[in-house]
């Protein structure tokens, strides 16, 4: 940690894994397995294990830093600690390069439970495939609309500890693989077994996948 620690202070640029555009900011803090990089008004947490490149940003970025949010607990903080402080605010995640916006209501072993208000859906959501995440600030809500237009609605599936664990639990559901983004897919979830899952597809073909490989997985 000695070699991100240095950074501390410093305009960075960063190449996260399967995000098009670079991150360009400030390194306000560092963790066992996060960085916080504060960026256009907002606080950016990002888990290590996604940045690909870092290096120092020769553009002029200099800004006054507010204070992070008081409620966001930043001692000894890390990537499992950060998705504590944020459940139940409203936040923005970044999953295979593409956004989401909404609310984290439950977190397990290896996922958590991403309501999501425009979607009207739980999703299920790998905490491998998180490349960051920057709750908003609390109270707020989205599009200056009121809270009510935004009720946090969790799953009515019993929730187990782990993704996998998880997944058996949706075997003979209509399920959807990934939102939009690829590998992309839907149908109907037939068997787990290990780390491989069979969905059969609405032509009715079948198709193998391994469970790393699944960013989200949601019912319509």
């Amino acid at each position: 940690m000695e070699l991100v620690t240095h950074w501390l202070g410093k305009s960075i640029e960063l190449e996260l894994a399967g995000c098009k555009l670079p991150i360009q900011g400030e390194i306000i803090d560092v963790g066992q397995d996060l960085i916080v990089v504060y960026e256009n008004h907002r606080f950016i947490y990002i888990p290590l294990h996604h940045v690909q490149t870092m290096h120092a940003n020769t553009s002029d970025l200099s800004a006054v830093i507010p204070k992070p949010d008081p409620e966001i607990d930043h001692d000894n903080i890390s990537y499992r600690k950060m998705l504590m402080n944020a459940r139940g605010r409203f936040s923005e995640i970044s999953i295979a390069g593409r956004t989401l916006h909404g609310y984290i209501t439950n977190i397990m072993n290896d996922y958590f439970m991403f309501y999501s208000p425009l979607y009207h859906s739980s999703l299920y959501v790998s905490i491998n495939h998180l490349k960051y995440i920057i709750p908003s600030p609390t109270n707020s809500t989205p599009y200056s609309l009121s809270q009510q237009h935004f009720p946090i609605q969790p799953s009515s599936m019993p929730l187990s500890r782990t993704f996998d664990q998880q997944l058996h639990k949706m075997i003979g559901e209509l399920v959807i693989i990934n939102l939009d983004s690829k590998p992309y897919h839907a149908g109907l979830l037939k068997s787990t077994n290990g780390h491989l899952l069979t969905l059969v597809e609405a032509e009715g073909t079948s198709l193998i996948m391994h469970t790393d490989h699944i960013q989200t997985i949601h019912l319509p």
